[in-house]
């Protein structure tokens, strides 16, 4: 949680919540790992928090330096049947897995790796939230498959459900760090980039900051992300919110924002570039399917 000194340091994720007080998860693990050459593609287990727990450690410090008040385990794809069932794109079962978790009398966060058409059983976000609330979710939202603009989109069918049946969550997103509005209802593995092609796609800081300031005006509060969310999208976030969080992480000690530190640059053209609009109105040659053909150097 929170380091010492900072507010809500040692409240516990429900009464930080409760408060309005903004709470950012961390992000890509399994993509994240394989990438450095610690995990195998396509099984995705996690034998290196065992081979090489220094790796694991060293990122899960990334994510917290950069603004991330909760880390998650590093369990993905650790059980004896290799979550064959892909857990969590049926309601039926992530409702099993809180009656389950509730006996536990701690607060109970789940999501749902789902798109606005629902779960795999065509159950509708609103109705996969007004279930997973009324089995004692405290927190419920969406992760992975997903990109940001996608998420977003169920998360807002999943509060109207919620507001139809005068019920009450915490809303949590944790979407892709790429961007996937052409993927179907299994999300970004059906996409042709999928895993090694999936740099195209990648989101910009700045689409993060984006992302982190709609999840914010829709209502969301646990705001973070998963597979391709790089330590410096976290950070992202965690400068967007820095407003109403009333702080800013480690990572930005030498971060210029909005790219502030270019007006120092040796080059006129790119001291340009040290605002706001620049980046937010960036095309970059990347990001499929956003981007633009071609990019046309400025000099």
């Amino acid at each position: 949680m929170a380091p010492a000194g900072h507010p809500g340091a040692k409240r516990g994720i429900l009464e930080r919540l409760e408060s309005g007080e903004v709470v950012i998860g961390d992000g890509s693990f399994l993509i994240t790992l394989e990438k450095r050459g610690y995990v195998k593609a396509g099984l995705w287990t996690p034998e290196a928090v065992i081979e090489h727990p220094d790796a694991v450690r060293q990122l899960h410090m990334e994510f917290l330096r950069a603004g991330s008040n909760v880390m998650q385990t590093f369990t993905f794809s650790a059980s004896e049947d290799n979550m064959e069932s892909k857990y969590f794109e049926h309601v039926e079962e992530a409702v099993w897995a809180v009656e389950v978790l509730k006996e536990s009398d701690r607060p109970v966060a789940v999501t749902m790796c789902i798109s606005p058409e629902g779960d795999m059983h065509d159950i509708t976000p609103g109705e996969c939230a007004v279930r997973l609330v009324k089995a004692g979710a405290s927190i419920v939202g969406v992760n992975c498959r997903f990109g940001p603009e996608t998420s977003l989109k169920t998360i807002e069918l999943m509060k109207e459900g919620l507001q139809r049946a005068g019920l009450k969550a915490h809303l949590m997103v944790q979407p892709l760090g790429f961007h996937t509005p052409d993927c179907g209802k299994e999300g970004f593995v059906d996409l042709p980039e999928y895993p090694f092609g999936l740099e195209s796609r990648a989101a910009t800081r700045w689409d993060i900051q984006k992302y982190a300031r709609e999840a914010y005006n829709q209502g969301v509060r646990y705001i973070g992300g998963c597979c391709g969310f790089e330590p410096y999208h976290i950070r992202a976030i965690a400068e967007e919110l820095a407003p109403e969080r009333g702080f800013l992480p480690p990572a930005s000690e030498k971060h210029g924002s909005w790219g502030s530190a270019l007006d120092m640059h040796t080059k006129p053209w790119v001291r340009a570039r040290a605002r706001r609009e620049y980046w937010e109105n960036l095309l970059p040659a990347s990001g499929r399917p956003f981007c633009p053909s071609l990019s046309k150097p400025d000099v």
